[in-house]
């Protein structure tokens, strides 16, 4: 997938990022500052860090964010440019939910619905998540209610 800038309208997205292996905390705030570094891609905002227990899985607790953007790379070509810095930080993905050094996932795209092999957004899972939840309504209030964090409430999600 290449990725390149264009001479398109800006679109706001916001990526989750996670970790669990090595120093995940290093890890996510490296991840932040390279993806401000990509081409086509400036960092509005930024969430704090939260700790959470893995879920459906095992291993060390999570550390997790997430990072608001403005981007005119097409949602794949920065999905592909979020792949790219997952296989940088050594990612590999022995099997699902398998512990991971550094987890990126293009949560929501504007007001964009895609549904293709390769990418659904909004991201199919993020309502189910406190730690995604909790740190996208830190920078995006109006995108995340009372009620649907009231669902997640008891998945022990901490600031770190």
């Amino acid at each position: 997938m290449s990725v390149h800038t264009s001479s398109r309208d800006p679109v706001v997205a916001f990526v989750a990022l996670g970790a669990n292996l090595g120093d995940a905390v290093r890890t996510l705030r490296e991840a932040m500052l390279h993806i401000s570094e990509l081409a086509g891609i400036k960092r509005l905002s930024e969430s704090s860090l939260y700790r959470t227990a893995p879920i459906g899985s095992s291993g060390p607790d999570y550390i997790n964010a997430v990072v608001k953007i403005s981007t005119v790379l097409p949602a794949p070509d920065l999905l592909g440019a979020l792949q790219n810095l997952e296989q940088l930080a050594g990612r590999q993905r022995p099997y699902r939910n398998a512990p991971r050094t550094l987890d990126l996932d293009l949560l929501l795209y504007g007001s964009a619905s895609i549904q293709s092999a390769q990418l659904t957004v909004p991201h199919p899972r993020m309502w189910d998540r406190g730690f995604v939840l909790l740190p996208l309504r830190e920078i995006a209030a109006d995108l995340v209610s009372d009620m649907a964090l009231a669902v997640v409430s008891g998945q022990g999600v901490l600031k770190v």
